[in-house]
């Protein structure tokens, strides 16, 4: 499980643009907090953990302890808009969760021992299908990545789902197929060299088969 991200808000008395728009313009960032059969709550964020947070690519799977006025909420980032010109963030949405909480995380896939994979070494091409899975798991245990050993991995092979050891206390949201992750695609100089290979056995056979002439 990843580390909890703990930062302090301010409340929001009022939703709507006009109470977000002057949130910005102080510098901070509109978020709300909802779920778990509560009222809703609006909040104010400073807008640099979450940047931090973000840009790390870990956003969506890290656990958010936020304080407001002596209160601490436990929650999970849910989803984060930014402005289509700047990139800054405009709006978080926060689900409180609890430790017996389920949610549908998307986790990064981490390849690891290429070195070790005989696809790799004959010339082939690691082709990521799925550069993260989408798994159900509790709240408090998160995984970081799973993790795809390519040890043994040959020239042509796909890796599938149910070749992956995943995190205890996961499964994927897809259950209903063995979905591909990612193949080791034979590059196109291999398959040149492999047709000339044989276009030259062809012709070894005809000039055989051909009867001398006298």
């Amino acid at each position: 499980m990843s580390d909890i991200t703990k930062v302090s808000g301010t409340a929001r008395d009022r939703a709507g643009k006009g109470p977000a728009r002057a949130a910005r313009r102080a510098g901070l960032v509109p978020a709300v907090i909802y779920g778990a059969k509560k009222d809703p709550v609006m909040i104010n964020l400073d807008p640099r953990p979450i940047m931090k947070e973000y840009v790390s690519g870990q956003f969506g799977t890290r656990l958010w302890e936020i304080e407001i006025g002596g209160k601490k909420e436990r929650t999970l980032p849910r989803d984060i808009q930014l402005h289509p010109v700047t990139d800054m963030v405009e709006h978080v949405d926060f689900l409180r969760v609890s430790a017996k909480t389920t949610v549908n995380v998307m986790i990064p896939v981490n390849f690891i021992n290429e070195e070790e994979c005989p696809g790799l070494k004959q010339g082939g091409v690691l082709n990521v299908v799925r550069y993260d899975i989408e798994l159900t798991c509790r709240a408090d245990s998160i995984p970081e990545s799973i993790v795809v050993d390519m040890a043994g991995v040959e020239l042509g092979d796909s890796v599938h789902i149910s070749s992956v050891t995943l995190p205890e206390g996961t499964e994927p949201v897809i259950n209903d197929r063995d979905f591909t992750i990612a193949t080791i695609a034979v590059p196109s100089s291999v398959k040149s060299a492999k047709g000339d290979d044989e276009d030259e056995e062809e012709v070894a056979t005809d000039e055989a088969a051909t009867p001398a002439e006298e």
